[in-house]
């Protein structure tokens, strides 16, 4: 679910729209930086985390997904009648970098001995911050600034134990 709320994320950020509601992953998800830095992200858990944002062109709009078999990849085009607003990004700054924690191993009395199944990826911590501006049409700018502190996460990896 989180990757559809971080797609959606970045379309809206890219159409200007308001972002009412946004929280960050509590750790570096690797797949979200393969074609960006990181801190571009929405977690969603229910019941309390969510992502929300405003249609406040005055119009309607529509929200179109598509999805790359070939790539797996899921995009999603945001079409509406155009307000003349323009969007500007900086790039995430990183700062305080930590490497992950060193692996843990939990023994598992269902899987073979000499079995390793690795259940959790490490991920470095780091504090990311970006901004936004939206310019509208008069000239008019909103900034937003998204800040994300993740924490340092440890593989985890199960150990077989089970006799034959």
């Amino acid at each position: 679910v989180c990757q559809v709320s971080t797609t959606l994320f970045r379309a809206v950020l890219n159409a200007g729209l308001p972002v009412l509601e946004r929280n960050p992953h509590a750790y570096r998800v690797g797949y979200y930086e393969q074609d960006s830095l990181p801190g571009i992200d929405a977690a969603v858990y229910v019941p309390s985390v969510d992502f929300k944002f405003k249609n406040d062109t005055g119009n309607y709009i529509f929200i179109q997904e598509s999805i790359d078999l070939n790539t797996l990849a899921l995009t999603f085009t945001i079409f509406g009648k155009s307000d003349g607003r323009s969007v500007t990004m900086t790039k995430p700054v990183i700062t305080n970098q930590s490497p992950a924690p060193e692996p843990q191993y939990q023994d598992d009395p269902t899987l073979p001995v000499g079995t390793k199944k690795q259940i959790d990826f490490a991920a470095p911590g780091a504090t990311t911050v970006f901004s936004r501006t939206v310019t509208s049409k008069d000239g008019k700018e909103i900034t937003d600034t998204f800040r994300s502190n993740y924490r340092p996460w440890r593989a985890v990896f199960l150990r077989g134990t089970k006799q034959g």
